[in-house]
């Protein structure tokens, strides 16, 4: 639980965590809006203030849990010219934009090099987007690999993206929970290999 990080840790860790948060949701935000859907924009969600994004439960249990979410931004398929391929490119947008923050942390660690806190700065920032964007990855609603993995799906197995639909956050709930209640997460096995290989990729460690 965040809260009991030391506060130096804290001063660093929430700001980060919220900027990549909202970062993302604008991210699917714009790349609706460049595929014709205007939505967002008109909600005023294109922006990177925090106000129009965090979500208060979601803002609390970063505080209190570790984990959380920003507000999704509403999407409306019927302005897209292709809406299956195109709501799998907004899907993708938000774990890409966390992709693309780290590659620029870990590319200004390259080049300061060890700079004390500002390093340490950066290395969190570094890997907590990648850990976004990889968490967002996993292919379980209602989180982006979902509507990935559904665009794929949807018309080989329209059964299997109905019950995922309907069954991924109690899934994705219990696999959290179970992590957060034992000294094993099903979840971060999965995502480690990828967390640690994008972290070699963008710092080389």
């Amino acid at each position: 639980m965040l809260f009991r990080l030391p506060p130096e840790v804290l001063t660093m860790l929430i700001p980060v965590l919220l900027f990549a948060l909202v970062f993302h949701e604008f991210a699917h935000g714009w790349v609706a809006n460049r595929l014709g859907d205007p939505t967002a924009k008109y909600a005023g969600r294109l922006t990177l203030n925090p106000l129009a994004h965090l979500d208060m439960f979601g803002s609390l249990m970063i505080l209190f849990v570790g984990f959380g979410w920003a507000k999704p931004v509403p999407v409306d398929s019927r302005y897209l010219a292709s809406p299956r391929t195109d709501m799998m490119k907004i899907a993708f947008a938000g774990p890409a934009s966390n992709l693309l923050l780290a590659f620029i942390g870990g590319t200004l660690i390259r080049i300061i090099g060890n700079a004390g806190s500002l390093t340490s700065m950066l290395y969190i920032f570094t890997q907590i987007n990648i850990s976004l964007a990889v968490f967002n990855m996993i292919p379980i609603s209602p989180l982006d690999g979902s509507q990935i993995f559904s665009g794929f799906m949807v018309k080989r197995n329209p059964q299997l993206v109905m019950k995922m639909q309907m069954y991924g956050p109690q899934i994705l709930m219990g696999l959290i929970l179970f992590g957060m209640f034992t000294s094993f997460s099903p979840i971060w096995l999965v995502m480690s290999p990828f967390v640690n290989f994008f972290m070699y990729l963008f710092i080389g460690v």
